[in-house]
């Protein structure tokens, strides 16, 4: 008698396609690549395109693409005197952030006592815990002319007027390095951190001065941190708004504050973005520049 088996017709078993696997990394990039296309590119990408539209077109679909938005910034002084003042903002800023946050990060970096790292980091970071308006407006008690330092000069019979310290450029590179310092003070220490600190004992060996080498080592060494720093401040500093506008007033005129004045006042959002692609083009230079100049720098021939 035949078994069940026999009976049976054979069957061939086939295995399952298998899935391709997942990288790793993958999972890690992909939801920083969809925050980066969410918030960076789509909003970039609708503001070039309101930029070449004739208007706005959830209000008016009989719009044509036009350049006259850019032709406008072209024509007018006024708006290239505010990306100046913009530029200009911006680069004294991240200077005076790179001289006073320089000396801080090494002080920070070459300090042996774990107290006192801590207590000077908390000391850099504690600005960063209260908002920017309120240290704007800390700013505006002291160099406003009846604040604490126009009063004490008055008071003490140095000066007779009170200084032109606010409504100005001065006031407004003051408050936004205060803000913005702290940020070149922890991209720094990182870096001087890194850098051993034996290879300045051997050129004070070697019969270098404690300035030539810090000059010849440690400095050459840190630009990296000085250059990702200073891109660091110079970004945020161009595209700040709030304290340009409480620290400047009308004296003071910011591509950001145009921006800003456009979509608040006139509703003009061709103009507003044509504004906002000028200012990020500029930035996007910047970078261009700055990742020119590390390579240069940070290459064997340039550390040599």
């Amino acid at each position: 008698m035949a078994s069940l088996a026999d009976a049976l017709p054979a069957t061939r078993l086939t295995p399952r396609p298998r899935r391709p696997a997942v990288s790793p990394i993958a999972w890690l990039v992909g939801p920083a690549l969809l925050l980066f296309v969410i918030f960076f590119v789509l909003p970039f990408a609708v503001m070039a395109v309101l930029s070449l539209l004739s208007g706005n077109p959830a209000q008016n679909p009989n719009v044509y693409l036009t350049s006259r938005h850019y032709v406008r910034f072209a024509g007018d002084d006024l708006y290239w005197d505010a990306l100046w003042s913009t530029l200009r903002i911006g680069i004294v800023t991240t200077l005076a952030s790179l001289l006073v946050g320089y000396p801080l990060a090494h002080w920070m970096a070459r300090m042996k006592s774990r107290l006192g790292h801590a207590l000077l980091l908390m000391a850099v970071i504690a600005p960063m815990l209260t908002g920017i308006v309120v240290r704007t407006f800390a700013w505006m008690t002291i160099l406003q002319d009846k604040g604490v330092i126009n009063t004490t000069l008055i008071g003490l019979g140095l000066i007779e007027k009170p200084l032109p310290l606010m409504y100005n450029e001065f006031g407004t590179v003051v408050a936004l390095v205060h803000i913005y310092v702290p940020f070149m003070v922890l991209t720094l220490t990182g870096v001087i951190g890194r850098i051993d600190e034996r290879l300045e004992q051997a050129a004070r060996n070697l019969g270098a001065s404690r300035l030539r080498a810090f000059a010849e080592v440690t400095l050459p060494l840190s630009l990296p941190g000085i250059f990702a720093g200073s891109l660091l401040v110079f970004a945020l500093s161009i595209s700040a708004y709030v304290t340009p506008f409480l620290m400047g007033g009308t004296n003071v005129l910011t591509l950001p504050m145009l921006i800003y004045q456009q979509v608040s006042s006139s509703f003009n959002l061709g103009f507003a973005g044509a504004l906002g692609v000028i200012l990020l083009a500029v930035s996007l230079l910047v970078v261009i520049a700055y990742n020119h100049v590390l390579a240069r720098f940070s290459g064997p021939e340039g550390l040599t």
